[in-house]
């Protein structure tokens, strides 16, 4: 359905995150139909972490996937159910191990020799045996990985040639379960035959893995990483071309693993297109022959505006939300922060913007937000608007000034 911008703008103000319900949950209706059934979604929070965002998946059929202590009260409050949840990320916290231990929560991804020590003792003080999938650096890089996370130098994981080394690793424990692995290669993979390859290289690292260590293997997840389309150029993963040679992959893997659970971890491919930045315009001025549309939104709100971890900078989908008849003209799309940093678009061809027009900034539905820094100048962070079957919920009320500095503490040092 068309999204009326307008209306929410009037509603809400801006700036504001709008999200697109029937969106997300048409994603993942696609991905559970054409993919191997046997393929478990875990939601990764970290790409959008509104409770409302993961309820209305939750609903539809996605597990948890968290990394932290306020992901995992998410979506318990959400009501995720602890067999559902997997916990992971490097440097977790005695109280977050606990946490994960105390809600009995289906595995806990561990990613150093040095924290199954804590989670064997942990578990141990409890009196309970904990379920954990070994987290592998795999010695190869991920073919088609914008962003890659493993097969080099990395925090995350236990190299593979280290966890090769240790046989009889799942004989030390008795409160440690271990139980599987979690082989994640890389993230922003927009080439089905990567996805694929690394699909195939995680099933088969997993087997050996159990070999070499006399783990089990309860569940093994195979990581995700499957991409969106930014930028000009860049096409959308083929998922059905993905499905024709994965699934076979998938399918050999069940049939000799008949009980093993299989995990997909995916976020960002679920949420970044059903989501946009509503902005409007400010001023609109010349400097130095160029022509600057300040909005009242900005970089604090939505960093990821600035490149995706590109070396060089390239926009977002960027479009006016008004009728213009006027020809595009080029123009620089700043924000209202005091640093040249904050261009949400660089020499965006648009109809000449008028004070009050409302911009959009689309595919933002992912790591917009969540990855900000909000705080910059005390803005504080923008209001965001679920809209599911015709409605529109307000899923996160905008900061004011009172709730910056309600967790301050003013001391009178004259």
């Amino acid at each position: 359905m068309e999204i009326p911008y307008h209306d929410l703008v009037l509603e809400f103000g801006t700036p504001t995150y709008v999200y697109e319900g029937s969106r997300m949950t048409r994603t993942l209706a696609h991905v559970r139909n054409v993919l191997h059934p046997r393929l478990e979604v875990f939601y990764s929070l970290k790409a959008n972490p509104n409770i409302s965002v993961f309820a209305l998946l939750h609903a539809n059929g996605a597990r948890a996937e968290v990394s932290s202590l306020g992901e995992l009260r998410t979506v318990l409050a959400a009501g995720a159910v602890p067999e559902d949840i997997i916990f992971l990320g490097p440097g977790k916290s005695d109280d977050e191990l606990a946490a994960c231990i105390s809600a009995n929560i289906y595995a806990i991804v561990c990613e150093a020799f040095d924290e199954l020590d804590r989670i064997e003792r942990l578990a141990g003080e409890r009196g309970v045996r904990q379920r954990v999938l070994l987290r592998i650096n795999p010695a190869s890089s991920a073919p088609g990985a914008r962003l890659a996370m493993g097969g080099k130098p990395r925090q995350f994981g236990i190299d593979e040639k280290a966890l090769l080394a240790e046989p009889g690793l799942a004989n030390r424990f008795r409160h440690a379960d271990l139980a599987g692995v979690q082989v994640y290669c890389g993230s922003r993979i927009l080439d089905w035959q990567a996805i694929a390859a690394n699909t195939r290289y995680a099933l088969d690292l997993a087997e050996e893995v159990a070999a070499a260590t006399g783990i089990r293997l309860d569940a093994v997840d195979i990581g995700g990483g499957f991409g969106v389309p930014y930028f000009e150029g860049e096409h959308a993963l083929d998922l059905d071309a993905l499905a024709e040679v994965m699934n076979p992959a998938i399918e050999r893997f069940a049939r000799n693993h008949p009980d093993t659970r299989m995990i997909l971890e995916m976020g960002r491919f679920l949420v970044a297109a059903a989501g946009v930045y509503l902005v409007r315009v400010r001023s609109v001025k010349e400097s130095h022959g160029q022509s600057f549309v300040i909005t009242d939104g900005g970089t604090h709100h939505h960093l990821p505006a600035v490149g995706i971890g590109s070396i060089a900078r390239r926009n977002f989908p960027i479009r006016l939300l008004e009728d213009a008849a006027g020809p595009d003209e080029v123009c620089q799309v700043a924000g209202l922060l005091c640093t040249p940093n904050d261009l949400l678009g660089r020499n965006v061809l648009l109809p000449k913007p008028r004070i009050g027009d409302v911009l959009g900034i689309f595919q933002s539905g992912a790591y917009g937000l969540s990855a900000s820094p909000g705080l910059f100048i005390s803005h504080g962070f923008p209001a965001e608007v679920l809209v599911h079957e015709g409605r529109s919920y307000l899923v996160r009320e905008r900061d004011d000034p009172d709730d910056l500095l309600r967790k301050q503490r003013h001391h009178n040092f004259q």
